[in-house]
């Protein structure tokens, strides 16, 4: 029987299937454990199952002696140190798959948000300043029809263009080595779907919101750093897009007085891509299936390794 620590309390019956064959020890609280937390809690661990709030790193791996196997609750991992955990001898694996079609979803209703502007015309419904129908009130952009440019047509990107056929959406899209810049000019939406690297970091800067239409909407259901934010919010400020609607951020969660809360007509979303009660259930059974296999001398079913991460040599600019 192998101690493992897990970072936090999740959803569905994984975590009870595990305690089953291993000793489990949760951290308790709401909030990821501290660094110190998190070191003491990996000591003399043999698995850890972890979220990507936690730093997975050299320092960690010295402090787990006996770690064996890391399951990551989640389909990206920019988080862990690849390298680090392949000189060691470390399994680490994710949650790939089921969390496609429900991220999808939610990127569509991040589309949808920003162009009618459904955020703030609820609250301005709630608090009072609906005072009758006005023909020119709340007026937004219309989505069926419109062009979506999908930078990273993987398994998420490929959902979302399969929902834009619904809307008769014409669909572009854009990858590793593509020039960005007239794709963008063409498209009203504009949504992103590619992991975190050296490559694509920053990948949206002032150059690339200029070149998209004063009228088109940045959708970002991927990762935080992908998005120069203080370029975003001039960009929204000046009106070089007409709007933005992002469930990452970096840092997650933003400052209250961070400037991207200012900005005109962004909708910001708490990282919910995945957060429907079947996917985050799913998404523990398999990080649960990685670490049994691991701690059992097995192959993990779905293991990741430094040769998989993209960079600008390796691999296509998206999720699998």
């Amino acid at each position: 029987m192998a101690r493992i620590f897990v970072t936090r309390e999740l959803p569905g019956a994984g975590l009870a299937r595990l305690g089953e064959v291993h000793r489990v020890e949760i951290w308790p609280a709401p909030l990821p454990p501290p660094r110190a937390d998190l070191l003491r809690g990996v000591a003399g661990a043999e698995g850890l199952l972890c979220l990507l709030s936690d730093r997975i790193d050299a320092e960690l791996f010295a402090a787990a002696s006996n770690l064996r196997a890391v399951a990551n609750f989640a389909v990206g991992y920019d988080n862990i140190d690849l390298a680090e955990a392949e000189r060691r001898g470390i399994a680490v694996g994710n949650t790939p798959g089921v969390l496609t079609e429900t991220t999808a979803d939610l990127t569509f209703g991040l589309i949808l948000a920003a162009a009618r502007g459904l955020i703030g015309a609820a609250a301005d419904a709630r608090e009072g300043r609906w005072r009758t129908w006005e023909p020119a009130g709340w007026l937004g952009h219309d989505v069926h029809g419109a062009t979506l440019l999908v930078i990273g047509p993987g398994a998420i990107g490929s959902a979302v263009a399969r929902r834009a056929d619904g809307f008769a959406m014409r669909v572009l899209f854009a990858g590793r080595g593509d020039d960005l810049a007239p794709r963008l000019a063409e498209a009203d939406f504009v949504s992103l779907h590619l992991p975190l690297s050296d490559a694509t970091q920053g990948l949206i800067g002032e150059p690339e919101l200029e070149a998209m239409k004063p009228t088109a909407y940045l959708i970002n259901t991927a990762r935080g750093e992908l998005v120069d934010q203080s370029a975003l919010r001039r960009a929204l400020d000046r009106g070089s897009i007409a709007g933005a609607g992002i469930d990452v951020s970096s840092p997650e969660p933003l400052d209250a007085d961070n400037p991207l809360h200012g900005a005109r007509n962004l909708t910001v979303l708490p990282h919910i891509g995945s957060a429907s009660h079947a996917t985050r259930s799913a998404m523990a059974e398999l990080a649960v299936d990685n670490l049994l296999a691991a701690l059992d001398r097995r192959p993990m079913p779905h293991p990741v390794t430094e040769s998989r991460r993209p960079d600008s040599n390796r691999g296509p600019l998206h999720y699998e």
